[in-house]
């Protein structure tokens, strides 16, 4: 509820993912697996394949209840193709973290059917913490750059839009920024942090809304929702 950017992501999801028929969602760079689990619990006939650099797939499995539809690896994605075809692929904030970012791409169009759906979001070229954040290899993105990349290796975009506009990057500052300001500051800042958290609380889920709703112009964040084409 908390965070902005799975708004937009659970978004696409809900808007491109079939319900009516068998699916498989492949999740890469899946970290802590919360988008494979949203899917496998908001789609009947979804399976879920996830693959993350470090992964630990039997853990995953405990926490999802040993459920049949979900399986994945530890992998490499520059050189990954998925073993099964998708239905739909996502990478949340993953490319900014890969040298060669053409290559994934490459093989995400190799690990889906046609028609089906890749959703990317990364921080754009407009957020200055990003510049600064060490496991970068780019600070972000512009909207053409992405655009012609996903364009070149073999998708047509559908759908791209800026996130976190003037009120999502409120929102960003009054939340996280500020929160990580002051426990740096003192860790005696643990224990008054819910407390901050549950003032605040009001006027970020108000910035939040305000960020969801609009056509941001500019933004610090990139959804961009490509095809699979010939």
């Amino acid at each position: 509820m908390f965070i902005l950017r799975q708004w937009y992501v659970k978004k696409a999801i809900r808007k491109y993912l079939q319900t009516n028929k068998d699916v498989l969602f492949y999740d890469a760079g899946a970290g802590f697996c919360q988008y494979s689990y949203f899917v496998l619990k908001s789609y009947n006939k979804a399976a879920v394949y996830a693959t993350d650099l470090q992964i630990d797939i039997e853990r995953e499995k405990r926490f999802l209840g040993q459920h049949a539809s979900f399986d994945g690896a530890n992998a490499d994605l520059q050189t990954f193709v998925s073993p099964q075809k998708a239905d739909m692929v996502i990478a949340i904030d993953i490319l900014e973290h890969i040298e060669n970012d053409e290559a994934v791409l490459k093989n995400f169009h190799s690990s889906m059917k046609e028609n089906a759906v890749l959703i990317i979001h990364t921080p754009s070229d407009k957020d200055a913490a990003a510049t600064f954040t060490s496991e970068h290899v780019r600070p972000g993105y512009s909207m053409t750059c992405i655009v012609e990349k996903a364009t070149a290796n073999g998708f047509q975009v559908i759908e791209g839009k800026y996130s976190y506009g003037f009120w999502g990057s409120l929102y960003w500052k009054l939340t996280v920024k500020n929160s990580l300001s002051l426990i740096s500051f003192s860790s005696i800042i643990w224990i008054l942090l819910p407390f901050y958290i549950l003032v605040i609380f009001p006027f970020a889920l108000i910035f939040m809304c305000l960020d969801f709703i609009r056509n941001n112009g500019a933004g610090n964040g990139i959804l961009l929702v490509c095809k699979k084409s010939k």
